[in-house]
């Protein structure tokens, strides 16, 4: 029947055991299957749509929902088309244009500041937004000018101000001749640059225009918020001023820090943007209590209160708010920790910690419940702090320190998701168009990396987050044990190699960025360049801390990105490489994932280098990687281990290159 032959093939019984007639029924079975999932799937959304109709408790929220589900398909449908190589820009784009989540603040601040705890911290969620603009915006600069070319003509992106003193300046004099509809179509615009900066990154070629789309989107948004709200010369010279200050801040960070600690910048970052979202979801609840500060007849329309406070809708997204932020900032500050050594790497493995989680969770909702029972009260209040930010700050840290060094990238992404969904529930908060589309495109860009990192590790989010080690085609057993012994070659031998090949891919991995050996190898690929020998690079789209760092850091040392690939673009062409090069690498290499089905990592797509007809690998040591298994290519007929620190052996071998075509 078909459903025994998708037992079968459940079993993974391999496909040669099958009969053809078996063959036919598993594949019409899992067809089947995969059609009736998704007809449930979609019968469930649709019916959701129905369910949000009959609950809207208004217009407002409807168009709020209508405005996030839109730009939630459109950031879809852009960060799909994003270069690989321009993840790690991506991420820093995505930085610094959550910094809008400083509107929030400026809304709070129109009364003016005081020593009250609301004007304290909307005036913190100001200034940490701040930082992450400066600084955003500021590294992927950076970042896009490391991939320039020496071919490639000047940068010209500074005429980008034109459009946008224009834009600013049309807006002002409209908003001051007193039409009212322009502050909306001024965050329309605003919003629309938002999602060019990120549909900019699709190549290299539209990069720079994309980073100076996501400052005129960031800018403008700013400067209509403060049209919108007119506050006095005072109030005025505060918000710049606080503005001012965060972003020099965040420009000076983002100008010393080095490439290779990008990774911990991002996640800082990170921190920042869901301590702002913390931050104005408190400062809303305490502004909107008697006495704290907010007068219901002139709060705007962008923050609709009733006598008695805030609606259902707005007390529902003040508690989100907290709760998402206070995850993504203690889950920063630890990814945070963990990258820069100053935490253990490897993952915490508390007893019972996956309990742990679902208490704090459960006790998060319990918050939840009782907050939305009776806001303005005291109990409410308590539950805000202890249930909304307190519980959900230590779920984060806690489930980030469990989760291991090598699942680092998905931790930066996720994290990046949790920012994108804190600005979401700020946007619905403050009935504002321009968080909530931003967030969505920011939400959206990092679940898509989340899923793309996950994929590249055939592994699931949940298995990642919650799990220790092992893929989604691992099966039960225990593991080949890898036996043989390795070979070793001497930097001359190893040189020769290189040397006498025609064609070189050479396979890095974070060793490479941790030994800061990408200079080196750059040199060593232009003096093979030069002499005839054509050489390319190959990236596992996990290999670093954080999507495309390795791009980056190439990139820094002056390779070309016409020179580095993608692993799905190489891994048919082993066959044609007469010498494979790996620095670093290690589990992204190891045939284990494709030879032995009972591995930890069965079925992660890996760099088939074992292929080619003659593989060098070049490590610390033949230790272990992240994932704590051999790796069977060490000990392959056709590799030979070049040992010792990435930085040094690649100066030695760039040496002895030199010295080779010298004589020859």
């Amino acid at each position: 029947t078909p459903a025994a032959a998708a037992a079968k093939a459940e079993a993974k019984v391999p496909p040669a055991a099958l009969s053809e007639e078996e063959r036919a029924r598993v594949e019409a079975a899992t067809e089947y299957a995969l059609t009736q999932r998704r007809a449930v799937v979609t019968t469930a959304a649709l019916s959701s749509f129905v369910a949000m109709g009959a609950a809207s408790p208004n217009p407002a929220f409807s168009a709020m929902a209508t405005t996030f589900s839109l730009a939630g398909i459109v950031g879809y449908q852009v960060v799909w088309g994003v270069s690989a190589s321009l993840h790690s820009p991506l991420m820093s784009v995505t930085n610094a244009v959550s910094g809008i989540s400083a509107v929030g603040g400026l809304v709070l601040l129109q009364h003016g500041v005081d020593l009250s705890a609301a004007s304290a911290l909307s005036v913190l969620a100001v200034f940490a937004s701040s930082v992450n603009i400066g600084g955003g915006f500021v590294v992927t600069k950076r970042m896009l000018d490391m991939f320039r070319r020496r071919t490639d003509p000047p940068d010209s992106t500074h005429l980008y101000a034109v459009p946008a003193a224009a834009f600013i300046g049309a807006y002002l004099v409209a908003a001051k001749a007193g039409y009212g509809e322009v502050h909306q179509f001024a965050y329309l615009a605003s919003s629309l640059c938002c999602v060019g900066g990120l549909g900019g990154l699709a190549s290299q070629k539209t990069s720079r225009l994309g980073n100076a789309l996501g400052m005129i989107g960031v800018s403008s948004g700013v400067v209509t918020t403060l049209g919108m709200l007119a506050p006095e010369v005072g109030v005025l010279a505060t918000m710049v001023g606080t503005m001012a200050a965060g972003g020099a801040l965040g420009m000076a960070i983002g100008r010393r820090v080095e490439v290779t600690e990008l990774p911990q910048l991002v996640a800082a970052f990170h921190s920042l943007v869901g301590l702002a979202a913390t931050a104005t979801a408190v400062a809303s609840h305490l502004a909107a209590l008697p006495g704290g500060g907010l007068e219901p007849d002139t709060a705007l329309q962008v923050l609709q209160h009733g006598a008695a406070g805030p609606d259902a809708v707005h007390n529902v997204a003040i508690y989100l708010g907290a709760a998402i932020g206070s995850v993504t900032c203690t889950g920063s500050v630890t990814a945070f920790g963990k990258l820069q050594g100053t935490l253990d790497s490897k993952g915490l493995n508390l007893p019972g910690k996956n309990a742990m989680n679902v208490s704090m969770a459960a006790a998060t909702v319990i918050g939840f419940a009782a907050f939305l029972n009776d806001p303005t009260s005291g109990v409410g209040l308590a539950a805000l702090i202890g249930g909304g930010c307190l519980m959900p700050a230590v779920l984060g840290a806690h489930t980030t320190a469990s989760i291991g060094a090598a699942d680092t990238p998905v931790v930066i992404t996720l994290l990046n998701s949790y920012s994108g969904f804190a600005l979401v529930a700020e946007g619905f908060m403050l009935q504002n168009d321009l968080l909530t589309i931003v967030g969505a495109l920011i939400g959206s860009s990092g679940a898509i990396l989340s899923y793309i990192m996950c994929r590249a590790m055939n592994r699931s989010l949940s298995n990642v987050i919650f799990g220790g080690y092992g893929t989604s085609s691992t099966v039960k057993g225990e593991a080949k044990a890898v036996t043989g012994q390795h070979t070793t070659v001497t930097v001359d031998t190893a040189a020769e190699w290189l040397t006498s090949a025609k064609k070189v891919v050479i396979v890095p991995g974070y060793g490479l960025a941790v030994a800061q050996a990408q200079y080196a190898c750059a040199e060593i690929v232009r003096q093979l360049t030069a002499h005839g020998v054509k050489v390319i690079f190959g990236i596992h789209p996990v290999a670093g801390r954080m999507p495309g760092q390795l791009n980056v850091i190439l990139a820094e040392a002056g390779v070309s990105y016409d020179q580095v690939f993608e692993m799905e673009e190489i891994n048919d062409d082993w066959k044609d490489v007469d010498v494979a090069l790996c620095i670093g690498a290690n589990d992204t290499i190891s045939s284990a994932a494709v030879d032995d089905p009972t591995s930890p990592i069965a079925g992660m797509p890996v760099l088939h280098v074992w292929d080619a007809k003659q593989t060098i690998v070049m490590k610390r040591s033949l230790g272990v990687g992240y994932a704590g298994l051999d790796n069977p290519v060490f000990v392959k007929e056709n590799t030979a281990m070049l040992l010792g620190d990435a930085k040094t052996t690649c100066d030695q071998l760039q040496a002895k290159i030199t010295e080779t075509y010298q004589h020859s």
